[in-house]
């Protein structure tokens, strides 16, 4: 039984420590290269793409402006059903997902063994800051390593907007590839590092690095890529994959309401959305008010 738990925790937190043998690992290569790995799903295309509407920042900003033209997201709550799956466990419930344009964020899943949640935020500093806790409401901090990609992953909107308002964006267009069938523009973006980072500035901006996969027509996200490392070892790279289906409009917001989460390749959470309301005016207190650390 307790092996079940944590096994499920690995596939909901992708934040634990883990065993190096069970996983698909990628130790990051030297200083000079950081290669962005393309999901085993997705099949590169020959393109040579010379068009500036092909350039990861033009990408981007059409992808801003194809979510949300002209609405300003302060906030956002998702309500719907869940089903998370880690090896033989499978459970089914339901799901409440909160996140801010300020960088903070708060899942809360309800499912048959109990209530797991995540939340995270930003300290006095500007520092992010995260815990999670399970069905015995004891919190674990969340590895600062683990801190470094988007809070907000299951809401594009937000996602994409951050990316648009970080000065000296690195991007690179990767290809017109196709995922699960479908033709994507594959972009991919990390953050430049602090120059004080020194030594470590190599490894910060590999820690920081995600991937867009657009809907060429619509150029909504069809999928977001990431890492996620061990609690203790942040150079070794497990794969994570979030996939966007059924957009609605929501008040001038385009909003996914399926979202699927896959951890080393394998399917881990199933979100249907039911209901989705912006600019609500969540309190700090919702995402603060819980980190101790």
């Amino acid at each position: 039984m307790q092996r079940g738990f944590l096994a499920l925790f690995v596939s909901f937190l992708v934040i634990l420590p883990v065993s190096v043998g069970a996983l698909h690992a990628t130790v990051i290569p030297p200083p000079a290269t950081f290669p962005i790995s393309t999901p085993p799903t997705s099949s590169r295309q020959t393109v040579n793409p010379t068009s500036a509407q092909l350039q990861p920042a033009a990408l981007l900003i059409q992808s801003n402006a194809a979510l949300a033209s002209s609405v300003t997201v302060s906030d956002i709550t998702l309500a719907g059903t869940a089903e998370s799956i880690a090896g033989s466990d499978d459970e089914t419930g339901s799901v409440l997902l909160k996140a801010t344009a300020g960088g903070q964020s708060r899942i809360d899943l309800s499912l048959s063994a109990g209530v797991r949640s995540e939340v995270r935020s930003v300290d006095g500093g500007g520092s992010p800051i995260g815990v999670w806790s399970g069905p015995d409401g004891v919190q674990h901090a969340i590895s600062y390593h683990n801190l470094f990609t988007d809070p907000s992953w299951f809401f594009p909107a937000l996602t994409v907007r951050r990316l648009v308002n970080i000065t000296g964006l690195l991007g690179s267009y990767v290809g017109l590839e196709t995922l699960n069938g479908q033709s994507v523009h594959h972009i991919s973006f990390a953050q430049p590092p602090d120059a004080a980072a020194g030594a470590n500035a190599s490894i910060i901006q590999h820690l920081t690095q995600i991937d867009l996969y657009l809907d060429p027509m619509t150029l909504l996200p069809v999928a977001l890529s990431f890492a996620t490392h061990p609690d203790n070892n942040e150079l070794l790279d497990i794969p994570v994959q979030i996939q966007f289906s059924g957009y609605q409009n929501i008040s001038g917001v385009q909003t996914p309401f399926h979202i699927q989460k896959f951890l080393n390749g394998s399917l881990s959470l199933d979100l249907q959305v039911q209901s989705a309301t912006l600019n609500t005016g969540i309190p700090a207190s919702a995402f603060g008010a819980e980190i101790t650390q």
